[in-house]
């Protein structure tokens, strides 16, 4: 994890999906965590929909704050 993915999860939008145009960082947890039992898309969108996952069950959400 880098602080760029931080900055990536507060302004890059899910391009699809159900909760299509939502921020990364806005998504719900039971959304981040169909993905991790199903499996995350490959590439950089899946790396960083498991970091908002592994953010969001820990409960971390409020680190996210100050970079909004």
């Amino acid at each position: 994890m880098q602080q760029e993915d931080l900055h990536k999860l507060v302004t890059q939008t899910m391009p699809y999906g159900k909760y299509k145009g939502r921020l990364l960082a806005d998504l719900p947890g039971h959304y981040l965590n169909w993905f991790a039992r199903e499996g995350f898309p490959k590439g950089e969108l899946g790396r960083l929909l498991l970091l908002m996952q592994e953010i969001d069950h820990n409960g971390l959400k409020h680190l996210l704050e100050p970079l909004r």
